[in-house]
């Protein structure tokens, strides 16, 4: 596509680990010019493992691809200078995600930016806010999943706690700010002004617990664990077969009699404790019991034919491979990779008039970009 929705944007991005890489990677993938700031070091998704490609992490090339790769240490006076003049005479976003309270030392904060530059948009993702007795602190992923409540009503009922498998929040802050930043740029094409925009791990966390927090303010519940069902509708969950676990939904009882035909038990339909959704939470434990016996007959593969036949929304709990493999991901084409020896990744959950964008170039070393500057940044006379 060359007439990709951000051409021409300039992002200028400060970022280490995920949630403000993530916001770049979306950023780059809708057309925008990024450059990606690593200390000497590099960002520490870099070394993340078990999974390595070509000398870093599996986790750098699935969030860092598409960018100029630049190695400035801001805690060097003329570096520091250097970057202040790529966001000054280029830059339309400067994204970052430095520690809580360090972007004021360097002179990275909105406050500082915006007296030279007023139509900058700035994006900080923080950790757990701007404002509050905890936002000076530090935070990752896990520590918001388990602060939000998340953790809490995430597992088997009778198990501990457990963490969502992959990085819901640091990729939902990272969704929150590119949404912040688009909405940003809108505004200073209508007004010609910019804008400071605040995004941080916890306020996207608390946002997932929004039914949660409903409930609880509205009866009291403070929600407890289901396994991979969930609070409000039964059934809703996964359930055994021969070889493998198949999800199963009905959000409404018209549903669920179809269930009960197809499980050839049609009484379950009628069934005074099953027959309403209200009747099937009270006695979820009964009705999971008996749609799991039946399922446990078959396989996944016929189950899942045979309800989908009768129309009942059906998933099989697929592992990775299974996953990559499925005809259904291949026809989506969402994971790509710009050269046949380059390694894979999920590309932009988007199309535009039918074509989603191509996949973004693969990643480079530290400072790979950096001679790039002098025909970015002339030598001042």
């Amino acid at each position: 596509m060359t007439d990709l929705p951000l051409a021409g944007v300039v992002v200028v991005e400060l970022s280490d680990s995920a949630s403000a890489p993530f916001a770049g990677k979306i950023l780059a993938e809708l057309g925008a010019e990024v450059w990606k700031i690593e200390r000497p070091t590099g960002d520490s998704a870099r070394g993340w493992g078990p999974s390595q490609w070509r000398g870093c992490g599996a986790a750098f090339h699935a969030l860092n691809r598409g960018r100029n790769y630049l190695e400035i240490d801001i805690k060097d006076r003329d570096q520091l200078a250097t970057l202040h003049r790529l966001i000054a005479e280029c830059a339309d976003v400067f994204l970052h995600n430095l520690r809580p309270g360090s972007a004021g030392k360097y002179g990275l904060d909105a406050d500082s930016l915006r007296v030279t530059k007023p139509d900058l948009v700035h994006c900080e993702i923080g950790a757990f806010g701007a404002t509050g007795p905890l936002n000076s602190l530090p935070g990752y992923d896990p520590l918001m999943q388990a602060f939000s409540g998340i953790m809490d009503i995430t597992g088997e009922a009778d198990g501990g706690p457990v963490r969502a498998g992959v990085s819901i929040v640091d990729f939902g802050a990272g969704m929150w700010a590119v949404i912040g930043i688009l909405a940003a740029l809108n505004r200073r094409h209508v007004k010609h002004t910019g804008a400071s925009v605040d995004a941080s791990l916890l306020e996207t966390a608390i946002t997932w617990m929004s039914v949660g927090i409903a409930g609880y303010g509205a009866d009291g519940n403070p929600g407890r664990r289901h396994g991979s069902g969930v609070a409000f509708i039964v059934p809703h969950r996964a359930y055994p077969t021969t070889d493998g676990d198949l999800i199963v939904s009905c959000a409404n009882d018209a549903l669920f009699a179809r269930l009960a035909a197809a499980l050839d038990h049609p009484e379950w339909g009628t069934d005074p404790r099953f027959a309403t959704n209200a009747g099937r939470l009270e006695n979820r434990d009964e009705i999971d019991r008996l749609i799991g016996e039946r399922l446990a007959t078959g396989t996944r593969a016929q189950w899942r034919e045979r309800l989908q036949a009768a129309g009942i929304p059906v998933a099989p709990v697929q592992t990775t491979p299974e996953l990559v493999a499925h005809e259904q991901t291949r026809a989506l084409g969402i994971i790509g990779a710009p050269e046949e020896d380059e390694l894979g990744v999920v590309g932009l959950p988007l199309s535009f008039d039918g074509t989603r964008p191509p996949p973004l170039h693969g990643v480079r070393g530290i400072g790979a970009d950096n001679d790039r500057l002098d025909a970015v940044l002339p030598v001042r006379a």
